[in-house]
């Protein structure tokens, strides 16, 4: 075998496990990739689930309802109530 053929083949091996480790690398990157995605749909689902229990929290009527029974607040009388104007400010 010729020096040219040997440096060809170890050319060639060296070529073929370039090959494998992209390869490698490539399915390494797409399973973290899938699991990301993954993650990223939970999260998304959590955060609508957050949404939705903060639009409940903050619902004027349960605020209302809440304020009336715990916390014993009453809607005071109209004679109590004093609205007042605030001067413009130059």
């Amino acid at each position: 075998m010729s020096r040219f053929n040997v440096v060809m083949a170890l050319m060639l091996v060296v070529c073929a496990l370039a090959v494998i480790q992209a390869q490698h690398r490539s399915r390494t990157y797409f399973v973290e990739l899938e699991r990301l995605k993954k993650e990223a749909r939970v999260l998304d689902e959590q955060w609508g689930k957050l949404q939705l229990e903060q639009s409940t929290w903050a619902n004027l009527a349960r605020v209302d309802t809440l304020a009336r029974t715990r916390l014993g607040l009453v809607e005071p009388a109209h004679d109590r109530v004093r609205i007042e104007m605030l001067a413009d400010a130059p």
